[in-house]
């Protein structure tokens, strides 16, 4: 079971790109066809092929600081080594609730951020 998850953990990173490569080369090996489904959802409506669409993938991220804890220095440190804020601004920042700390940075930067800021203390939502 636990490589079940490790698949679907790897699936879950792939790129819109990456995901129909998947697909078409699934395609070839079991000589099965994902086309299908599609033509039925098309069939359905224009709404229901909407809806089959696939999403695309979340590229930009807001890092929200929803409460700055108890370790509030801490966190105001964080905030200064993320940013260029001065320690009035990075203190204001931590003491407003729903504060974006980062705006529209990358995935990775982001989760980044949400474990420096978790770590000093604080509450922390990535959205």
């Amino acid at each position: 079971m636990a490589n079940v998850e490790k698949i679907l953990d790897q699936l879950n990173e792939l790129t819109v790109l990456e995901m129909a490569e998947l697909v078409k080369k699934a395609e070839e090996l079991w000589g099965v066809s994902a086309a299908a489904p599609v033509a039925v959802a098309a069939a359905a409506g224009p709404a229901a092929a909407a809806a089959a669409e696939p999403e695309e993938e979340k590229t930009e991220f807001d890092v929200v600081i929803k409460d700055a804890g108890p370790k509030k220095i801490e966190v105001i440190k964080a905030i200064r080594q993320m940013t260029s804020l001065g320690l009035k601004e990075a203190k204001e920042l931590a003491e407003t609730p729903d504060a974006k700390v980062l705006e529209a940075v990358g995935k990775e930067a982001a989760s980044d951020a949400k474990s420096k800021l978790e770590a000093a203390g604080a509450t922390v939502e990535v959205a």
